[in-house]
């Protein structure tokens, strides 16, 4: 089985580089090894989403920015294969925009997305993450990155497996 790390971000307004927490799962051997979640003070003062995440100024303006957050979380991208998140276009554009911002490289790793293989691989319609954990019971507390990205880190499990069982048999 492949080594990669989950990844969710929650951004506090519309801009790309408005991570205010990131959540990362690390996975080798087809189970979560190393977790890691950080609250991040956004670029902006003016948190729209927080009827979304619960993530308030309050909660982040003591907390330093992504240029310095990131950099403790590197060893995650290290010895990896790929990069998994639950609508992946949206998180590598988070991801992306923040590096940039902080003038940071982002890791090289390809993103895979785990909403299309849900559909494609495991069947399952609609790909939402609340409603493919309730499928394949996983926990999920919806809109807390860890949690997120937990989640999204087991459904990439599932499809390991599942294309495991559908390999042919070597011998």
């Amino acid at each position: 089985m492949a080594a990669f790390t989950a990844i969710d971000f929650e951004t506090a307004d519309h801009g790309r580089d408005s991570a205010c927490a990131v959540g990362l799962a690390r996975v080798e051997d087809g189970r979560v090894t190393r977790t890691a979640y950080r609250l991040i003070r956004p670029p902006r003062p003016d948190i729209l989403f927080t009827y979304i995440h619960d993530i308030a100024w309050e909660d982040v303006e003591n907390e330093p920015p992504f240029r310095e957050v990131w950099p403790g979380l590197a060893d995650f991208f290290e010895g990896i294969d790929f990069i998994a998140a639950h609508n992946a276009p949206f998180d590598r554009g988070v991801l992306y925009a923040c590096c940039a911002a902080a003038g940071l490289p982002a890791p090289a790793q390809p993103f895979v997305c785990t909403v299309q293989l849900s559909r494609k691989e495991l069947g399952l319609k609609p790909a939402t993450l609340a409603h493919v954990c309730q499928r394949l019971s996983i926990p999920l507390k919806h809109h807390n990155a860890l949690s997120d990205a937990e989640a999204c880190a087991r459904i990439m499990i599932t499809v390991e497996q599942a294309r495991a069982e559908k390999a042919p048999a070597r011998g």
